[in-house]
């Protein structure tokens, strides 16, 4: 491990490399700015320039750049504009819109920043010494225990629901599943629910979906309650550092979320969404009562959970990447197809054929997320006077990126006349007070839930492998508890006011 470590500290520190990483983050953190322009989307445009490179380390450290850069940028439309362009920064806006909407847009992007660069630098001391003894762990898992991680995740809905609000949350989390069926089914290859329309076939685009949930209903609501929702945010962004009990307060929870998202992102298939998802769920269960009631209205600790968890994931996923060859997500088989170009073939002797290769990327990632960290802490007064602007000339750039990022997703009409109607129907469902991040995570785990348990039906002829595959059971147990705890606290607590009450 030592000689590794020379080996890709030499490697990385090469003036080329060191090029790349710093090229590699800035394109990344101003495409994850950018609503709809996820890191899938930038790093399939670079890979042409990163196999002309010929090296296959430094192809490698500017599309991880990208990759991670984009994951730490992208919180930034979700905490201005409420926004999310890719699917590990959704978990942010929950916290850190109703913190910007109080005047705290700086000490949010802050945070942001301070956790991500925690939640990647130590995800890279973990990828550092766990890597090897992971990729046997992996192994492990197969579709029954994916479909029963996909479960887990789901069971985060419970977080996601206010006081009394359970049912509307599992009402809307079941509308995600019902829209993520539309198109190729698991089983068969034909099409469902698609009404003979072609654009269909291939599903509701998670880009279009999101836009429509969260940044339309925005610019709607700018419109609908200029007074209550539109009030001008002009004059200087102030409150842009953190305090000491602030530092204090989210110390444990990047430290938990660093550890969980790192080893949610080993995991293929899981990723950073399922690992800000559960961070964010994790974190909400395990508060005081007191901080409980805070989550979704602007909590410092909702904020620094996702961000941490995702920035781990992403290091995490290079688990399975580098060291099984098995893509965690769609950004890694992009990654994994341009490692397979650069003639390097992924797996379990990476490590011993080319060292070079396998340490370097580490490496940079060290340095990665110190450039990212140099490079947010700076810009975040200039990023945060977005905010300064009035919000009603805010409106027409909030709609033109949404609809650009519906249109650049899926390249089609059809995805602009979607993300209107989709966009009506959630503004009705925020003034009937119906939680949206539900029905989001429940159209992005739904595709995958659906695949894993068809597999799993397949492979064991029924549902025998939740009984017969104890890690399947396990997981199972686990999102039950994770569903359950919520509804026994608040029934705990009412019992405890009658009681209060009576003896009153």
């Amino acid at each position: 491990m030592l000689e590794g470590l020379l080996i890709g500290l030499q490697t990385a520190f090469s003036l080329q490399n060191l090029l790349m990483v710093i090229g590699g983050c800035l394109i990344g953190t101003f495409i994850g700015m950018l609503p709809g322009l996820g890191p899938m989307s930038i790093i399939a445009i670079m890979i042409p320039v990163a196999i002309s490179m010929g090296d296959p380390s430094a192809a490698l450290i500017l599309l991880a750049g990208v990759y991670y850069g984009a994951i730490f940028g992208g919180s930034t439309s979700s905490i201005l504009l409420n926004a999310p362009g890719v699917a590990g920064t959704v978990a942010s806006s929950f916290d850190g819109y109703p913190m910007a909407k109080k005047g705290k847009a700086g000490k949010a992007l802050t945070v942001a920043a301070i956790a991500s660069f925690a939640g990647g630098t130590i995800g890279a001391i973990l990828l550092m010494v766990f890597a090897p003894a992971l990729s046997s762990v992996a192994l492990l898992f197969h579709s029954a225990e994916y479909f029963a991680l996909m479960v887990v995740g789901l069971s985060a809905i419970a977080a996601f629901a206010g006081t009394g609000q359970v049912a509307k949350a599992l009402m809307m989390t079941l509308l995600g599943l019902m829209m993520a069926t539309v198109g190729e089914g698991a089983l068969f290859n034909m099409p469902r629910f698609t009404m003979g329309i072609m654009d269909l076939q291939s599903g509701f685009g998670f880009i279009t979906l999101a836009m429509a949930m969260f940044a339309l209903p925005e610019a709607l609501f700018l419109v609908l309650k200029p007074r209550t929702m539109g009030e001008s945010n002009s004059g200087e962004i102030k409150d842009l550092r953190i305090t000491g009990s602030e530092a204090k307060s989210i110390a444990p929870v990047i430290g938990r979320q660093s550890v969980q998202g790192f080893f949610i992102g080993v995991l293929p298939g899981a990723g950073a969404t399922i690992a800000s998802f559960l961070g964010y769920a994790v974190e909400r269960n395990i508060a005081p009562k007191e901080e409980q009631e805070q989550f979704g209205k602007g909590s410092i600790k909702g904020l620094a959970a996702p961000e941490t968890a995702n920035n781990a994931a992403c290091t995490g996923s290079f688990v399975p990447l580098l060291t099984l060859g098995i893509p965690g997500s769609g950004t890694t088989a992009i990654l994994l197809g341009a490692l397979i170009a650069l003639n390097v073939t992924p797996g379990p002797r990476l490590m011993i054929d080319e060292p070079q290769v396998f340490w370097a990327v580490i490496m940079s990632m060290f340095i990665g997320n110190l450039v990212l960290l140099i490079l947010n802490l700076p810009l975040i007064p200039y990023i945060a006077k977005v905010l300064a602007v009035p919000r009603n000339y805010l409106i027409p750039f909030i709609l033109f990126f949404t609809l650009m990022g519906a249109y650049i997703g899926q390249n089609n009409a059809t995805e602009l006349l979607l993300l209107v109607g989709f966009g009506v129907c959630a503004t009705a469902l925020r003034f009937a007070d119906y939680p949206l991040a539900p029905l989001l995570i429940g159209f992005i785990l739904g595709g995958m839930l659906e695949d894993n348990f068809a597999r799993s039906m397949q492979l064991y002829d029924g549902i025998a492998f939740i009984w017969e595959r104890p890690m399947t059971l396990g997981l199972l147990v686990i999102a039950v508890i994770l569903v359950a705890l919520p509804s026994y606290r608040a029934r705990r607590a009412r019992l405890r006011a009658a009681g209060v009450a009576d003896g009153d």
